[in-house]
């Protein structure tokens, strides 16, 4: 058993920044696990997680949330060729904003997501050679999409309380490795799922040839606890084959598809955990993915530098954005604002990892992920139904990590980061209607935010390492962001009586000095 918390608060109240000293950071959390060995044969493993966040930057506003997760697993080995291993998990992730500034709008909102787990997992070996795998698994969602209640007398916030959602995903999968000769190893694999998109809950029709929207309504139908309103199904398949050429390097091609019934629904530009989740329905359909990558691996100078390099594509459909405007919380017709679009990404990973007194790794990334929403009407088009950068595509990826070790007592490390900037889209014009001013934005994603680059330093001094003390000790002295660089992580535009101006978000733009005592016992 064991459990954190932090003493950020204690800090912040100390430093003499106004916008620091007038902001909350802190968090706990707490670990159990139990582990049983009945007999050689049979064991029981149970754990359980839970942690709690808040924080607030500078303002009224406050976020927190919280995660809670329990499992428990019995293993059963029927003999030396069949293996067992029986699951239940239950997990519990749920955040509030709160406000309590002004009386008048004073307010709570809650967003929460269960998710209860069973599966049951098989491993045989017929022989040396073969290695089959095969399950079933049952997965119940229960999802809140949000709560949002007026606090105090004097509010004048209006509660509401969002109808919640509930799904059935199962799946049943066999797997083999086959090991074809010493050189040659495959991997095949087969999953079939199926998700049922269950009531109670409200589902609202809309005219036929007609956008979804909310002034084509045609009918509203309320469906019991327990009835199905949708379903999906169809099968997942996985390929890999690795071929070793010599005792240095070896080649692998592998394919697979993937299907995704639970989405999550994002404002990227927020600093906060705002981001819901939301269920395929009659409307919102799930994702599809395949991908198809293909990598060399080498051993340069013995086994004492490992490099690889892999190229993929992969291929989407069904991806979820929302349209121009779009209100995604407490949006009780969300199918209004979202709308499902097809993708592609592809790119190039390349890593040379050094083992050794100086060890560390260098890797480096390209890689491109593009959206295109072309519905039927204009409404359901972005970017003129054209590819256009998703929210994550950031082109170039460098990360340089190194260690090295004086003596057995005295060690320094440092960690260098670059990143291409995220996509945004600006406000590029305003016009002026009614005496209101009115904001056009760019196409979709066509600008981007500042790159970001990190480089974090420290250097660590061991304790006497006899093994027979009681405790074992050392001092690390840490650097983060050294060169105090301010990385950019948003971008935000105010306008006040007529003048629209943006701004630039940043949480750390100094280097951050920690110095760090750790003992162990």
């Amino acid at each position: 058993i064991g459990g954190r918390s932090t003493y950020s608060d204690w800090i912040l109240k100390r430093v003499n920044v106004p916008a620091i000293r007038n902001s909350d950071a802190r968090f706990h959390d707490l670990n159990m696990q139990v582990s049983h060995d009945f007999n050689a044969t049979n064991k029981l493993d149970m754990g359980g997680y839970y942690s709690y966040d808040h924080f607030r930057l500078n303002s009224d506003t406050s976020y927190q949330y919280s995660n809670l997760n329990a499992s428990i697993t019995y293993q059963h080995h029927f003999n030396d060729k069949l293996l067992s291993s029986f699951s239940g998990i239950y997990s519990k992730y749920y955040y509030k904003i709160s406000s309590r500034k002004n009386p008048q709008l004073a307010f709570d909102m809650t967003n929460e997501i269960l998710h209860g787990e069973l599966k049951a997992d098989f491993a045989w070996y017929p022989n040396t050679d073969h290695k089959i795998k095969f399950g079933l698994s049952t997965i119940l969602y229960r999802l809140n999409p949000g709560t949002r209640l007026g606090m105090g007398d004097e509010s004048l916030i209006r509660n509401l309380d969002m109808e919640d959602e509930r799904g059935i995903e199962s799946a049943i999968y066999i797997s083999d490795e086959y090991k074809i000769s010493n050189r040659l190893l495959l991997y095949a694999g087969l999953r079939f799922s199926s998700f049922f998109y269950m009531g109670p809950k409200t589902v609202y029709s809309y005219k036929e040839d007609m956008p979804i929207e909310p002034e084509n309504i045609s009918d509203t139908v309320y469906h019991d606890a327990g009835s199905p309103i949708e379903t999906y199904m169809g099968p997942e398949f996985r390929f890999s084959l690795r071929y070793i050429i010599d005792r240095y390097s070896s080649v692998k091609i592998s394919y697979n598809r993937m299907r995704q019934y639970l989405h999550m629904i994002s404002n990227t530009t927020a600093i906060s955990p705002t981001d819901y989740w939301k269920l395929s329905d009659p409307y919102l359909k799930p994702q599809i993915g395949d991908q198809i990558s293909l990598g060399y691996f080498l051993d340069i100078f013995g086994d004492r530098v490992e490099s690889s390099a892999e190229i993929y594509y992969k291929n989407f459909n069904n991806i979820v954005e929302y349209k121009g405007g779009a209100t995604l919380l407490l949006n009780n017709m969300i199918e209004t604002d979202l709308i499902n679009g097809t993708g592609k990404a592809y790119g190039l990973e390349i890593m040379i990892r050094k083992k050794g007194r100086l060890n560390g790794w260098l890797s480096y990334t390209y890689s491109r992920i593009f959206y295109k929403v072309d519905g039927r009407f204009p409404s359901e088009k972005i970017n003129s139904g054209e590819y256009y950068p998703a929210n994550h595509d950031k082109p170039h990826d460098v990360t340089l990590t190194g260690n090295y070790k004086f003596s057995r007592r005295f060690g320094i490390s440092s960690n260098f980061t670059y990143s291409t900037g995220r996509p945004i889209t600006f406000p590029v014009s305003k016009y002026i209607q009614r005496s209101n001013v009115l904001l056009q934005y760019s196409e979709r994603n066509q600008y981007r935010i500042p790159d970001y680059l990190r480089w974090d330093l420290s250097a660590t001094l061991y304790g006497n390492l006899k093994s027979k003390k009681i405790a074992h000790s050392d001092w690390t002295l840490s650097i983060y962001n050294v060169t105090g660089r301010d990385n950019v992580y948003s971008i935000f535009f105010i306008t006040q009586e007529g003048v629209t101006k943006g701004y630039k978000l940043s949480v750390f733009n100094q280097p951050i000095i920690t110095l760090t005592y750790n003992f162990r016992f």
